[in-house]
């Protein structure tokens, strides 16, 4: 099914050509006719399966349509890292839709503090947050949510798994009772159930399988620190003789480090990220495009404009935080039955994220031994990491006195977000 299909406005269909958007994937056709018919909804999907799209895309289309100058929808989510991302995401409908969105989440700086206050009391379009960090701004009286009327629970499992019931009842005291109520979850336990009756109003249920990478794919990946990334990725594309290389990275700041250590030994590459003016994105997309760049060094959500036919090799960086990401970054090769090939290099901290990734995809990738010229390698043993974890070594992360930041961590486990 194409998004043209779904009756959405012109300006966010010109958005979505622009952004190489053309076939919904099934989550995105199952769900977005619920949303726009404004009945509540609990979505099944793994990440993977193009879900963030699902429910952007209809609450884009009715403000578009009817206006906005006030916080209209909230995107509740477990962590930092995922409400950059969708923040990241909106970024990239931003280039062609007057819509605003804010990242809200944890942190002690006072500048990040009083940037989020400024966003929620001006009134951006869609708030993306984690439980804690909203639930502290709401405390102290300048959040107004009346004009609300979407609340989307992204990742609401894991909400769960981290501890954030409370937090998110307690959001929901602070929204209007009439509301449309979107939940999406990975797994649907008896919690999510739970919670489910207690926010939402008769909803509708989808049930979506994770979308795997391309057979035609060679997937490989390398257990490296931090420090051996960049010799390792210099290493492996001298002499290739590929005339198209995307190389992925989570951050504009590593893109930078990146194109700029590739340039400094000679090859031909270049950074794309939202830093560059349009026009300047542009150029460096159409110069790739013509195979006058061979590498191109770039962010995910630059990249999803790009439609290039034959892409030899992607390499990520670093382990993409959502497998939705990874689906998306490997898909950018082995396109209309071609052969690919996709290498990950997964540093000592990204053991248990790149072991989610391979469970979810149902894939054990191999892992390419590391030349002994770079140093000795981390060793890939998310089983013992897990283990650790179900012994409860370092603690559940529970608070300590009144300070919300203060956690302990687990071996392999990040503290809870957004507190």
């Amino acid at each position: 099914m194409e998004f043209k299909e779904f009756g959405f406005s012109e300006e966010l269909l010109d958005g979505l050509n622009a952004m190489r958007f053309e076939k919904a994937t099934p989550v995105q056709e199952q769900t977005i006719p619920v949303i726009k018919d404004g009945k509540d909804l609990i979505a099944c999907a793994q990440t993977g399966t193009g879900k963030t799209a699902a429910y952007l895309l209809p609450v884009l289309d009715k403000l578009v349509r009817n206006g906005h100058n006030k916080i209209n929808a909230l995107i509740l989510v477990p962590t930092r890292e995922l409400a950059i991302q969708i923040d990241q995401q909106m970024e990239g409908f931003g280039y062609f839709l007057d819509i605003s969105s804010t990242a809200i989440y944890g942190g002690n700086d006072s500048g990040e503090w009083n940037r989020q206050k400024n966003a929620l009391t001006t009134g951006a379009d869609i708030v993306i947050a984690t439980p804690g960090r909203l639930i502290q701004h709401l405390t102290m009286g300048y959040v107004k949510m009346d004009t609300l009327q979407h609340l989307i629970l992204d990742e609401a499992d894991r909400m769960l798994d981290m501890g954030f019931f409370d937090d998110i009842m307690q959001v929901v005291k602070y929204l209007p009772k009439e509301r449309q109520t979107l939940m999406f979850s990975a797994t649907m336990p008896p919690k999510i159930r739970e919670l489910a009756k207690n926010i939402l109003v008769e909803p509708d249920e989808v049930n979506i399988s994770i979308s795997k990478p391309a057979e035609g794919i060679l997937q490989a990946a390398y257990m490296v620190y931090d420090t051996q990334k960049i010799p390792l990725l210099n290493t492996l594309l001298k002499d290739k003789d590929l005339p198209s290389i995307i190389i992925f990275s989570s951050t504009k700041q590593k893109v930078k480090e990146i194109a700029r250590s590739l340039k400094s030994n000679g090859f031909n590459a270049e950074a794309i990220s939202s830093d560059l003016e349009q026009a300047e994105r542009e150029n460096v997309l159409r110069e790739f495009k013509n195979r006058n760049i061979q590498i191109l060094v770039a962010t995910d959500i630059i990249a999803r404009g790009i439609d290039i036919e034959k892409i030899d090799l992607v390499i990520n960086f670093d382990v993409p935080r959502d497998a939705e990401d990874y689906v998306h970054r490997v898909g950018r090769t082995a396109r209309a039955q071609t052969q690919g090939v996709a290498i990950t290099l997964i540093n000592d901290k990204e053991i248990l994220e790149f072991h989610k990734i391979e469970r979810l995809i149902e894939t054990n990738i191999y892992k390419i031994p590391l030349n002994p010229e770079l140093g000795e390698a981390p060793v890939y043993n998310p089983e013992e990491l897990l283990k650790g974890r179900r012994r409860g070594k370092g603690g559940k992360g529970k608070p300590s006195g009144n300070k919300r930041n203060n956690y302990k961590k687990k071996p392999g486990k990040k503290p809870r977000q957004g507190e």
